[in-house]
């Protein structure tokens, strides 16, 4: 139920007092570029602020609510457990880990099988990181240019963008970043310190860039002749989002260790986990508290965790991503040609759509329109100039046609306010 108009007017003014005091007064400024109000309630592919204007969420979050808001499945898991226990005196096993661990292991690709729980993508790629050097006895690590992995300090030493990187050197030693998509650099940078190479199966972040068909397979190769691991960071393509369970499944090959978050908790709950393979786990069973999360593996996100995957196989949603985002990509394309002065591509996967403009503060601008027809866009942290679409994978065809016509009138107002400005005075 919305507020009274009065109600509304007081929690607008206050939630951005209270941004502007005690949050961040830049992200305040950046929440003001797409008009004062709040978000309220959400139902499926579809937000609604305080005033009750309707938005469909072509965002996820990004790539978060892979099921859309609120799923009626996931929340009465959730709400059950909450009933019953809600977090852990981690002083007996706990069954929603051990349920959960145990699906991860059935759906994920190959061998995979042993899991530990976290509640983030970083802290994710944090503990698939610790897990390599223990394995392997080595300190190096190599990542990727354009990567994310997260903005803690190891997740941040592997991500790949210097914007987020030089504020916080020294990072942490033995990182290196060659080329994304090219296999015959990752030969070239191995050496006898290289414990294991981190890679996005789709750069998310760096605007949704798909490599060659043959480059993860190359991968896997050189990994396995050169005897390093192989971490694949699913953080965002995982979970059904590129038309497949995992992104990985595309080009048929088994990573030594995967990394998961977002969508894990269908939306609901905040959950991150690392799977790897059971000869990299001796160690960690040798000594099980080597690596431990206060929060990780709680009940109430690993019930999420549950219910999500039971949906995502039960309803067929991988393979209704890829369907939905064929419809959705050619719908870009087709919009894309009528705004061919602001849009250079739009490319993609299953629902990972990056439209690249010719500008970043154009596709800033396209952003902030966007909301303002009522579809919520996101831009790439490692390539402003992209703007991602991830949708909830329960999209429907109606729901993209008006998603996509809301864009359009979007860029439409865009290209006239760009010629206002260059009208001379």
């Amino acid at each position: 139920m919305l507020p009274d108009p009065a109600a509304r007017k007081r929690i607008i003014e206050e939630t951005y007092r209270k941004y502007t005091a005690f949050v961040n007064p830049g992200l305040a400024k950046v929440f003001r570029l797409t008009g004062e109000t709040v978000e309220w309630e959400a139902s499926g592919v579809v937000v609604r602020d305080v005033n009750g204007k309707e938005y469909l969420d072509f965002s996820g979050g990004p790539a978060v609510f892979v099921l859309g808001h609120r799923h009626p499945r996931v929340t009465a898991a959730v709400i059950e457990q909450i009933q019953r226990m809600p977090m852990s005196v981690r002083a007996l096993p706990r069954p929603p880990e051990a349920d959960l661990a145990e699906l991860l292991a059935e759906v994920t690709p190959g061998d995979l099988r042993y899991s530990f729980f976290c509640n983030s993508g970083a802290e994710a790629n944090e503990g698939a990181i610790k897990v390599a050097r223990l394995a392997t006895g080595r300190p190096g690590i190599i990542g990727t240019e354009g990567a994310f992995h997260g903005k803690t300090f190891g997740a941040l030493s592997a991500s790949g963008r210097e914007k987020y990187r030089k504020p916080f050197e020294p990072l942490v030693p033995g990182f290196r970043h060659i080329p994304y998509g090219e296999a015959e650099a990752l030969e070239a940078a191995i050496d006898g310190e290289t414990a294991a190479f981190i890679v996005e199966p789709i750069q998310g972040e760096s605007g949704v860039r798909i490599p060659p068909p043959d480059y993860l397979p190359r991968v896997r190769e050189i990994c396995d002749r050169r005897g390093i691991l192989l971490i694949a960071d699913e953080v965002q393509t995982g979970l059904g989002r590129t038309g497949r369970m995992f992104a990985c499944d595309h080009a048929g090959i088994t990573p030594d260790i995967m990394t998961l978050a977002k969508g894990l908790g269908g939306g609901v709950m905040p959950i991150g986990a690392f799977v790897a393979r059971p000869h990299l786990w001796e160690k960690m069973a040798a000594e099980p508290f080597l690596h431990s999360s206060t929060f990780g593996g709680n009940q109430a996100a690993c019930a999420a965790g549950v219910a999500t995957i039971r949906t995502l196989v039960e309803e067929a949603l991988p393979q209704r991503a890829a369907e939905m985002g064929a419809q959705l990509l050619d719908a870009l394309r087709g919009m894309a040609q009528r705004h061919s002065g602001l849009i250079r591509e739009v490319r993609g996967r299953g629902l990972l759509i990056g439209m690249e403009f010719s500008d970043p503060d154009i596709a800033l601008m396209a952003a902030a329109w966007s909301i303002t027809e009522g579809v919520f866009v996101y831009f790439s942290l490692n390539n402003p100039e992209v703007l991602r679409l991830a949708p909830p994978l329960i999209i429907t065809p109606e729901q993209i046609a008006t998603g996509v016509g809301r864009i359009d009138r979007a860029l439409s107002e865009v290209t006239r306010l760009l010629a206002e400005m260059e009208v001379p005075s």
